[in-house]
């Protein structure tokens, strides 16, 4: 398989000459080394280059398949969606606040959430997902509150069993991973039942890592060495997965959960 090039502008000159060559009618120019102006519209490339570092034999076809995928999504969010067909397979995702570096917020339905970061919405169609704008919302009738309890009560029904991976170190601190690899590992952070679940092998509240998308790694408040072991992986994979969120941890007690950035 064609390879694509590691120097991230040659990177982003050759998105854009395989965008040109596949949708000759979109306009495509860029803006910065990884930052691609499609009609108008900013797409962040970083992603996609961490995936792309991830398998680089698969370079062209990795960058294909997503271009072909933001194509069809970008048809699929213009279309007028009843809110009966969208409600069961709207889902949500935290994202990092930088988000909005690109992005304009005021196109974007979200909601706050601690750490610097956002809970954004998607619907979730066989082979993609697509975001739902505040356009979209309004049609519905809907405020971005609304959203979010949608979302967060087809979390629960997504996979109403919570499949860990439980560690133990010799230190005597416990780790629980979910890896489903399904888009929404971090998002599970956001369920309701996530501390009745997970409390009892882990301690009472514990924190919860999520550097990136497909991350979900949670832990027991110490001991110390234990904490800080995992607290240096997390660092690394915010740097090297696609998709990152945050490197700092959050607080998950029975009463909710908390960031400990602002702490």
């Amino acid at each position: 398989m064609a390879r694509m090039p590691r120097e991230p502008e040659a990177f982003g000159e050759q998105v854009a000459e395989i965008l040109k060559r596949s949708y000759p009618d979109r306009r495509a120019e860029l803006a910065g080394p990884l930052d691609l102006i499609i009609n108008g519209k900013h797409l962040g490339l970083e992603n996609l280059y961490r995936m792309v570092l991830h398998e680089p034999d698969r370079g062209v076809e990795i960058v294909e398949s997503y271009l072909d995928r933001l194509m069809e999504g970008d048809t699929l969010s213009a279309m007028p969606l009843p809110l009966s067909v969208a409600k069961p397979r709207i889902m949500p995702r935290i994202q990092p606040l930088n988000i909005f570096d690109h992005l304009d917020r005021e196109q974007v339905a979200y909601v706050p959430f601690v750490n610097d970061t956002v809970v954004v919405f998607v619907i979730d169609m066989p082979q993609m997902t697509v975001s739902i704008t505040v356009e979209q919302m309004l049609r519905w009738g809907l405020q971005a509150d609304d959203l979010d309890t949608i979302a967060r009560e087809n979390l629960e029904r997504y996979a109403p069993e919570l499949e860990v991976q439980l560690v133990e170190s010799s230190e005597g601190g416990r780790a629980a991973i979910v890896a489903r690899q399904d888009g929404y590992d971090a998002a599970r952070l956001l369920l309701g039942t996530l501390w009745d679940r997970l409390a009892p092998q882990l301690k009472g509240d514990f924190y919860v890592a999520t550097p990136a998308r497909d991350m979900f790694l949670a832990m027991t408040y110490d001991p110390d060495e234990f904490v800080g072991r995992l607290k240096q992986r997390v660092d690394r994979e915010y740097k090297r997965l696609p998709y990152p969120i945050t490197n700092e941890f959050f607080v998950v007690t029975r009463d909710g959960v908390a960031g400990t950035k602002a702490a």
